[in-house]
């Protein structure tokens, strides 16, 4: 279990005081005990609303083993005149007989509107050289993201929290000209997408996917994102041409040119509690058809063969929650998904 080891805090610092309290407690900490060694992998940079800072700590607590090395928050409250901040070093527990036990550093400052001016002179000196940097801002304040790009490497999105969907893709697709983007939205969709793709793998099998002929995605009623991007790797990695949805009512409707066929599309929004992807129907020319549905214990899943004989199973284990997904975020910090990219391009094709 994590134990908090060291804190320090200062009302009215410097930037140059946090760094130094830093270097102080790491220095300290490892002399009371050598086996204690700061880890060194990931920064993290949360811009966050100073009134939902609670929330977003609990949010990244339920990250477990993804946590990043040095976590900088930088909690904005417009009205603040004084710099505030709060440094803290925690470990996991005990190391094991012959193993290092690793330190994480979590930075909280306070800032307001009259120290945006000097963000990246703040946030600079806290973040480790020569590590990658993880920017997240889940509040929005896009004008703040593009001035601590100067810092950063990848930045963390959910798309599905945009209020305008095309507005996340056009963003999303701006985005990742300057950095490598993690998109939560793209990332709910993984489970789906391996299902997908593991029903196809059987070489008797993979012909099928020349065939297929519709596509249906039932997705939550924010999740509009998630269900074009889904769409969008099915185009990408199959070779479609997509082609602009028509939105009529609650639904999207539209083709994708394959290279036998057209494909015809639908993304209906659906009674769902939780972001992402409640269900999908894949159907092909030749009277096959794969669904699956989210369900009690995971994926309910349904396929019927051209001759008629169905078969239904349940994929457990599917979901791994919003924590599951954050971690996964952090993680994918450190790896490149090429799919990402082709994906968001062809649903981008696919607006209205």
């Amino acid at each position: 279990m994590a134990r908090t080891d060291a804190v320090w805090s200062e009302q009215g610092t410097t930037p140059d005081a946090i760094e130094g309290a830093l270097r102080d407690l790491l220095v300290q900490r490892h002399a009371e005990d050598d086996k204690y060694v700061p880890a060194r992998v990931l920064n993290m940079i949360a811009f966050v609303d100073r009134e939902w800072t609670g929330e977003i700590a609990n949010r990244l607590r339920g990250v477990g083993r993804y946590s990043p090395s040095r976590l900088l928050v930088l909690a904005y409250e417009p009205r603040r005149e004084r710099l505030d901040a709060r440094v803290s070093i925690v470990s996991e527990g005990e190391p094991a007989r012959g193993e290092f036990g690793l330190l994480r550093e979590t930075v909280v400052v306070e800032l307001g509107e009259r120290h945006l001016d000097d963000l990246v002179t703040i946030a600079d000196p806290l973040v480790v050289t020569d590590l990658p940097t993880l920017l997240w801002s889940p509040h929005g304040h896009w004008d703040i993201v593009e001035v601590l790009l100067a810092l950063s490497q990848a930045v963390l999105i959910d798309s599905i929290e945009e209020p305008v969907w095309r507005d996340a893709l056009d963003r999303a697709c701006g985005l990742v000209s300057e950095a490598y983007v993690v998109d939560l939205a793209w990332l709910r969709s993984i489970p789906w997408r391996e299902r997908v793709a593991a029903a196809f793998d059987p070489p008797q099998r993979r012909p099928e996917l020349r065939a297929i002929e519709r596509v249906i995605l039932r997705h939550h009623a924010a999740s509009t994102v998630s269900a074009m991007l889904f769409a969008g790797w099915l185009s990408s990695r199959l070779g479609w041409q997509p082609s602009p949805l028509v939105l009529q009512g609650k639904q999207l409707l539209g083709k994708a040119h394959a290279s036998r066929q057209d494909v015809a599309l639908r993304l209906e929004a659906a009674p769902l509690d939780v972001p992402g992807l409640e269900g999908l129907t894949i159907g092909t020319a030749s009277g096959r058809e794969l669904s699956l549905d989210r369900g009690p214990g995971g994926l309910h899943a349904r396929s019927r063969e051209p001759r008629g004989v169905e078969r239904t199973w349940r994929i457990p284990g599917a979901s791994r929650g919003e924590g599951g997904i954050l971690g996964e975020g952090i993680r994918q910090a450190l790896l490149r998904d090429p799919a990402y990219v082709p994906a968001l391009k062809a649903a981008e094709a696919m607006l209205p």
